[in-house]
């Protein structure tokens, strides 16, 4: 598991500390180097660098998770990569306006949790990054990841043609799941959908007695998720698995899946298309992370949770 300085990072607050918990979640491509830079070295290496390789890492999947004090819920807001927002540097300067999944590519990590905590107003207390062969091998460590497709379509980018029907995916199937945007009616609001109904349903696996309580799916789990995944130096080991200790009961029903409200879509000079957010929508989805008060939130806009799995295609 790679380590990075976030700048604030710590150690804690633990699962016994009574206190919500903010993580922001990255998926990562590995990135195909520029000239000059080095293929070999890691995003967490690549911090250390005195400069950051600018281009080199690609970010198209953005997720704040929130942790309530009693830990009896998870809330998982995905934030679009189109969003057109003011992006930070990893020095914590306002540099221009530009779609988020630059911040990654342009400023790294650090530029990415700068950029995130002004859009949300939340204060990130840990920063993962995953990378995309996680999801591969996280799949194929539980035995496949069930999802339910309700219509036919091809992908004519990944060349794949996905059949109706009840499926269990694994390794590189399971990565093309996440993946697939070309095809789907609404682009990259439905790969969003996607990959949240993918994450609901391997936490399913990862939560059932059959893999946590079975001492050779679990090593495997594991070894793939340590393998793929970068975390802040301040979220020790120990915190980590006190936090998972403290999610051991909880169902998948209570972890929460949503999309920061969006306002539309419009085309730019230069950006090119581009994701509005709804401003007043958003500031009280956050706020009601900071405040505690997300069922209040979710009476109101029930719409923003994440449908049920056989209405997604």
């Amino acid at each position: 598991m790679g380590r990075i300085d976030t700048g604030n990072a710590y150690d804690g607050p633990d699962a016994d500390d009574g206190k919500p918990l903010n993580i922001l979640l990255i998926g990562s491509d590995k990135g195909e180097p520029q000239e000059g830079q080095s293929k070999k070295t890691t995003v967490a290496q690549d911090t250390k660098a005195d400069t950051w390789p600018v281009g080199k890492y690609r970010s198209d999947t953005l997720m704040v998770i929130h942790v309530p004090a009693d830990r009896s819920q998870v809330f998982v807001v995905s934030i679009p990569r189109d969003s057109f927002v003011p992006i930070f540097d990893a020095e914590g300067n306002e540099t221009h306006s530009e779609k988020i999944n630059s911040a990654f590519s342009d400023h790294g990590p650090l530029g990415t949790l700068k950029t995130v905590e002004n859009l949300t107003g939340l204060k990130m207390n840990h920063l993962a990054i995953i990378d995309w062969d996680g999801f591969k091998d996280l799949s194929t460590a539980v035995g496949g990841v069930p999802v339910t497709i309700p219509k036919t379509f091809y992908d004519p980018k990944q060349k794949i043609t996905w059949e109706a029907g009840d499926h269990v995916l694994e390794g590189k199937e399971a990565l093309a799941y996440v993946r697939t945007r070309y095809g789907l009616i609404g682009g990259d609001f439905d790969r969003i959908k996607r990959q949240q109904n993918f994450m609901r349903s391997l936490m399913g696996k990862m939560l059932n007695s059959d893999v946590s309580s079975n001492p050779v799916k679990l090593n495997k789990m594991v070894k793939a998720l340590t393998r793929n995944l970068t975390v802040d130096e301040g979220w020790s080991t120990t915190s980590i698995a006190k936090l998972g200790l403290s999610l051991k009961g909880i169902k998948t029903d209570n972890v929460v899946f949503m999309t920061a409200p969006v306002a539309g879509t419009e085309t730019i000079p230069v950006w090119g298309s581009i994701v509005r957010l709804d401003e007043v929508k958003s500031a009280e989805l956050f706020a009601a992370l900071k405040d505690g008060t997300m069922e209040e939130f979710l009476a109101d806009h029930p719409d923003l949770a994440l449908s049920d799995e056989e209405t997604i295609r």
